[in-house]
């Protein structure tokens, strides 16, 4: 498409204006017809001079149809003129973020969650995104939401497998595959991809209860290893010292006894008063 200073139309439609006054005053002395047309054509000339200035501001893109036909886009900014009889539609190319709601779906495991996304977002290409999809900002909140979707019942919400992602731990990985998928999703309206986040993740309040008692039930579990773990190796370490640096020596039934109440002792979360029968030989 051919576009032009838009300064130099707009000092033009001045003088075009000019001559029009020049000419309308000829007019109104002699009543010419014909001097009447040409400050009748002056006008319209004048009229179309200013349908064709456009400004572009900074992250913004203008696209042209000419009678239904595209015929090109500006997305640099400045001062233009262009055919008066192009139509124009402005387009932001600015980056935008988008909120999809929290939605209620299973995981890979069958477990209702609760989960939603923000998506940092920018125009890049005017023509596909206005031509191409129908209202796109609708299609970015409906295909963000597909892949939402989607990428939850991939997923286990956490317990991966072997191999697998979950989607409270493996967070980096899967917001890389979520903005893959999504990118993908984009490419026919003409959008990229900035950022993608994941706002909102948790069990569905029907069984968010029951889903907290099992994860106590397993921090328990793990620190409840973890002190049998240590107490083990300081009950051999105790053994090890009475024996070696002290010279004691126990017999089968007083070492039992011995590691019973000490790992009474260590073990416990109340406090004891272990009884120690020990004799040396």
């Amino acid at each position: 498409m051919t576009k032009l200073s838009g300064t130099a139309f707009l000092a033009l439609s001045f003088f075009i204006l000019f001559l029009d006054i020049v000419t309308y005053r000829y007019y109104i002395n002699g009543s010419s017809v014909f001097i009447f047309l040409v400050c009748f054509g002056l006008f319209v000339l004048w009229i179309l001079s200013l349908k064709g200035l456009k400004s572009i501001e900074p992250n913004q893109a203008m696209t042209f149809l000419l009678f239904g036909r595209y015929v090109g886009t500006i997305d640099k900014q400045g001062f233009y003129w262009v055919n008066p009889f192009y139509k124009g539609q402005r387009i932001s190319l600015k980056i935008r973020t988008s909120h999809t709601a929290q939605l209620k779906v299973n995981d890979k495991m069958g477990n209702p969650i609760e989960i939603g996304c923000i998506i940092v977002w920018h125009v890049t290409n005017p023509f596909k995104a206005l031509f191409d999809v129908d209202h796109f900002e609708s299609y970015i909140l409906n295909q963000s939401e597909t892949a939402l979707r989607q990428l939850a019942m991939s997923h286990p919400y956490d317990h991966p497998g072997k191999g697998e992602l979950s989607l409270r731990g493996g967070s980096i990985d899967i917001l890389k595959e979520f903005q893959t998928d999504l990118t993908q999703r984009m490419a026919i309206a003409g959008i990229e991809i900035v950022e993608t986040r994941i706002s909102h993740l948790a069990y569905s309040p029907e069984i968010a209860s029951a889903m907290l008692q099992r994860q106590q039930a397993e921090a328990i579990l793990a620190a409840r290893e973890k002190i049998v773990d240590g107490a083990t190796e300081m009950v051999k370490d105790a053994l090890r010292r009475l024996e070696g640096k002290q010279g004691l020596k126990l017999t089968a039934q007083e070492k039992s006894r011995m590691v019973a109440n000490l790992m009474v002792t260590l073990c416990s979360e109340q406090a004891v008063t272990p009884v120690l029968n020990i004799s040396a030989k």
